[in-house]
């Protein structure tokens, strides 16, 4: 605001006059005039320089410094004071104290103070040149509030740094007045002067310069205190009094000194002057400083906040007393009624609740008129809220449908307190006061929204509490009159949120596997899609998404319906998968089946879809509809497109689920040799993959392979038994650096038995392999026994250097090739030398060599010279056993006997009775029971029937060799005592029948 320049006489002319004193005051005085003068042509749309205010503080240092001194013989030129560049000032200016300045123009590092003590020993100026500053400080007053005027009605840049050099400037203005506030001629000049400092003070306060703010502020309060308070009696005069003192306030409250601004507000209180605009002002002040410890949460600054309100409301209290004038009165009852809302406040932060609920009342049956704020139907509910008296809280809700003034903000703000309290139980009254306030007026579809929100709260489900509320939102979203609020293409950025918010809490309860309320919000947010060509596509999304809900439900024909309705609107892989996955449910692994193919066929299709299928299959166990999505997802690696998954990853999982099931081995089978010819096809790098990942993969192929011909040759199913074995050789085979040993002797291995299972199954089948396949077989057989011997590292190229390396095998070996080679006319030497290396080794087992020695004494294909020197080989181990087994002996005695009875027939061959004689060796010293009791019987037995014959052919000899074997043998069996006597009986009467007779 301009200040009324002062009229004066020109100071050239008062010097003229012949006052001494001003002499030495001029030239500075000329200075200030031109800085002034210039500073009035300074156009607006620039920033301030700093040189403006930076040259003024030099005038006035000099005009301080010639107070004192003459003036110096050379006059310095106006343009070395204004524009001086080689003047350095060691501090900011904006940051120096603004009212006192170093008594030497170079020296701005003075302290202050030394300038304070250099200016109180300044002499006083004369009246004249005391005019003249007031004349100089208004011009330069006036020139700053143009300045600033124009500026802001230009809304220029710059703003900040044009206010911070206005507040030096006016600064100055002050200072001026302050160096001449004991002018003769001027009114009130010490109250002139405090009027600038406080406005410069309030300046200062804006920019945040508090301490600036505060010097300015003190200065004025020095200035004004030297006036007697009764003698002034203009009201604006008056009021600066307040004034003053409430900005110190304000400024101390800003740098944390709330005792002294507390105690500014007290001693306010001594200069309201009785007015009500003093009144108001002050308890304002009160009240603001209230609502700032009202925001803080300690419970101390809410003590000192209702304290302060108190204070606030006392002065209402008091002015309504002494004011008369109805518009006064009326200012300090709004006020009051404000003050008291913001204490009920106060004390609902502080859990007071009846005493909100105290203020509530006051306000309501307020003396005068009751108040009818939007803010006392909320205060209320939240204490009845807050005591937990939920009847009373519906009520003051129910209210605020009824008040026309409460703005949206407050209703929902509302809502959100009531339902924090609450609860979902408190869903319903939403509810049905949203829909009273829709019948009585317009609402807006924003607060459709903004209810809708807070009745769904964060949309999390799980909880019992958001059912309830989803339950709720259903309801009113689905009214007639709410569908209505967002029909028409005004509405269509309202219908769009609305969708999205119904469709992110029905995901939301989606996530949380709450299908039934999912499926109800998806189908209400349906109500509010798109009105454009968009809304077929927001359909059938919506179509899926409750496709997937019944899925979830097990409600799998209604499902069916939803994404058959999709399927018509956008027909895509999404539709497809999702009928996929009905079927999957429906156990009609044929129709899942055909929809695995159908889904090749979709535009979006991606190979992704097929192994996700495979997943769902998995996961339904529907095995067979997994391979088959599987066994689809191999046929598209042969184009040779890149493809998400590693195709030996694909046939691992697919053999992985056909493992579950131990009926799919010929599948399996099947699909190993498929993936053995992808191997042969791409190379082991490409197909297994590098380094280690592919030597895991190539082991699990092999093992598996391996593996699965254990489990087949122990379920006596021979002939898968054998492809497994062989496969597994084959993948076996493929050697990766440092592996070639290891991998080697499982080559040979698998073949040996992948042989032995083609052996197996012969005799299973009851058939007879033809001479090729026995050939092939024992090719196999030798390369598997070259491997064997090249892996052992040995020189040696016998088959002792497999028994060396794994006796299983190596008898696996053995027998499987005599078995081979018993098909041959030429092979009975190659049968003997196989048996002697086996009989050789040291990892010999008697049980092997019995089951050869058995094998080649019986069938078609028999071998006596094998069976007999195998079974003698046996014996032999048997009986240098510390613990022989005396039924495997008996039986191997009895097998050689019946050989050599079978293959040479001559009774009276030797190595027949020394089978007898050893036998009977064999039972001397033995406890009873420890020979086989039947088997004894049978050698004693069959020696003495030996007999017959030659009795019968007269060989007196032959007969009495083979009666008294019997004899013998007879004697170590228990229980043949009656035989033996017998045996005595015939045999002395033979003696005597045939004494002196030869044969």
């Amino acid at each position: 605001m301009r200040i009324a320049e002062i009229s004066t006489p020109d100071f050239r002319q008062s010097s003229s006059a012949g006052d001494a004193n001003s002499s030495n005051h001029s030239h500075a005085l000329t200075q200030i005039e031109a800085l002034i003068k210039s500073l009035e042509r300074h156009s607006a749309s620039l920033p301030l320089p700093d040189s403006f205010s930076s040259d003024l503080r030099l005038v006035l240092a000099e005009l301080i410094t010639s107070a004192r001194a003459p003036p110096p013989a050379t006059p310095i030129p106006p343009t070395t004071l204004m524009r001086s560049p080689k003047l350095k000032p060691q501090s900011n200016p904006s940051n120096d104290t603004p009212l006192h300045f170093p008594c030497q123009i170079h020296s701005y590092s003075s302290d202050l103070r030394l300038v304070l003590a250099e200016l109180s020993q300044l002499a006083p100026f004369p009246n004249s040149t005391k005019l003249l500053l007031w004349k100089l400080s208004y011009r330069l007053w006036n020139t700053c509030v143009d300045l600033s005027n124009a500026a802001y009605t230009s809304n220029s840049s710059g703003d900040h740094r044009l206010s911070e050099e206005h507040a030096k400037l006016r600064q100055i203005a002050a200072d001026f007045l302050f160096l001449s506030a004991d002018v003769a001629g001027i009114p009130s000049p010490a109250i002139k002067a405090g009027l600038f400092f406080y406005k410069t003070g309030l300046i200062w306060h804006d920019l945040k310069k508090f301490d600036f703010a505060n010097n300015c502020f003190e200065k004025a309060t020095d200035l004004i205190s030297k006036v007697e308070f009764d003698s002034i009696s203009n009201n604006d005069e008056r009021k600066l009094l307040l004034d003053l003192n409430l900005a110190r306030s304000r400024t101390a409250w800003e740098v944390s000194d709330r005792n002294l601004s507390i105690t500014l507000l007290n001693r306010s209180k001594n200069v309201l002057f009785g007015t009500s605009e003093n009144y108001k002002s002050l308890a304002n002040q009160y009240l603001m400083f209230g609502k700032i410890l009202l925001s803080n949460v300690e419970v101390s600054g809410l003590n000192e906040a209702l304290k302060l309100m108190s204070e606030a409301l006392e002065l209402c209290e008091k002015g309504l007393r002494i004011v008369k004038k109805t518009e006064e009165t009326l200012h300090l009852k709004e006020l009051r009624l404000k003050i008291l809302r913001f204490m009920a406040a106060a004390h609902l932060q502080s859990d007071e609740f009846e005493n909100v609920l105290k203020c509530v009342k006051v306000l309501r049956e307020g003396v005068g008129g009751a108040d009818h704020h939007p803010s006392l139907s909320v205060l209320a509910m939240k204490a009845w809220l807050g005591m937990g008296r939920y009847k009373e809280a519906e009520k003051e809700l129910r209210g605020m449908v009824v008040n026309n003034g409460i703005p949206e903000g407050v209703w929902v703000s509302a809502v959100e307190s009531y339902f924090q309290a609450v609860g979902a139980a408190g869903a319903e009254t939403v509810k049905g006061v949203f829909l009273g306030l829709l019948g009585r007026c317009r609402v807006s579809p924003g607060v459709a929204i903004r209810v809708v929100n807070r009745v769904v709260g964060d949309g999390a489900g799980g909880t019992e509490g958001a059912k309830v509320r989803a339950k709720v939102v259903t309801e009113l979203v689905s009214d007639e009159r709410v569908v209505d609020l967002f029909s028409g293409d005004a509405a269509a950025k309202e219908r769009t949120t609305i969708h999205a918010l119904l469709w992110n809490c029905a995901a939301e309860h989606f996530r949380a596997k709450e299908y039934q309320i999912s499926a109800e919000m998806f189908e209400k947010s349906l109500l509010y899609g798109p009105h454009t060509i968009e809304n077929r596509i927001f359909r059938a999304k919506g179509f899926r998404v409750l496709c997937l809900c019944h899925l979830g439900l097990s409600q799998l024909d209604r499902a069916e319906e939803y994404i058959n309705e999709a399927e018509k609107l956008e027909p895509n892989i999404a539709s497809a998968f999702l009928k996929f996955k009905i079927y999957l449910q429906k156990k009609d692994h044929n129709s899942a089946i055909a929809q695995v193919q159908a889904m090749s066929s979709c535009l979006d299709f991606t190979p992704d879809f097929l192994s996700l299928s495979a997943h769902e299959a998995v996961a339904c166990s529907s095995l067979p509809v997994a391979t088959a999505s599987l066994s689809h997802l191999l046929n598209f690696y042969s184009s040779g497109k890149p493809m998400p998954t590693n195709e030996v990853v694909v046939f691992r999982t697919l053999v992985t689920i056909l493992i579950q099931d131990s009926s799919n081995d010929s599948d399996i089978l099947e699909h190993l040799n498929r993936a053995y010819q992808r191997l042969s096809e791409l190379g082991p790098e490409l197909f297994f993959g590098k380094g280690e990942v592919g030597r895991r993969e190539r082991n699990w192929f092999a093992v598996n392979a391996w593996n699965f011909g254990v489990r087949n040759g122990k379920e006596k199913n021979y002939k898968l038994c054998a492809e497994f074995f062989r496969l597994a050789s084959e993948f076996y085979g493929i050697v990766s650096d440092g592996e070639a040993k290891e991998n080697a002797m499982m080559v040979g291995k698998s073949l040996v038995m992948s042989v032995s299972a083609i052996i197996a199954d012969e005799r299973h089948q009851k058939a007879t392999l033809l001479e090729t396949e026995t050939k092939e077989a024992i090719e196999l057989l030798d390369r598997a026994k070259k491997i064997l011997i090249s892996s052992s590292g040995s020189s040696g190229k016998d088959e002792g250097q497999i028994a060396a390396m794994d006796p299983n095998i190596f008898f696996i070996y053995t027998l499987s090739a005599y078995d081979l080679y018993s098909r041959l006319s030429d092979k009975g030497a190659q049968q003997l030398l196989l048996i002697k290396n086996l009989a050789s080794s040291k990892s010999c087992n008697p049980q092997h060599l019995l089951q050869i020695g058995f094998d080649a004494s019986e069938g078609p294909r028999s071998n006596p010279e094998v069976a007999t020197f195998t079974l003698r080989t046996c014996l032999s181990s048997l009986l240098a056993s510390p613990s022989p087994d005396y039924q495997s002996v008996a039986f191997i005695l009895r097998k050689l006997i019946s050989v050599a009875t079978i293959h040479k027939g001559d009774i009276d061959d030797d190595s027949v009775i020394e089978m007898y004689r050893q036998a009977y060796r064999i039972m001397v010293g033995l406890k009873e029971g420890e020979y086989p009791l039947e088997e004894a019987k049978w050698l004693a037995m069959t020696a003495w029937n030996r007999a017959a014959l030659p009795v019968r052919l007269g060989h007196i000899d032959v007969a009495k060799k083979w009666m008294n074997i019997g004899l013998e043998l007879a004697t170590k069996v228990p229980g043949m005592q009656t035989y033996k006597s017998c045996m005595e009986d015939y045999v002395a009467d033979f003696e005597k029948k045939f004494r002196g007779h030869n044969n």
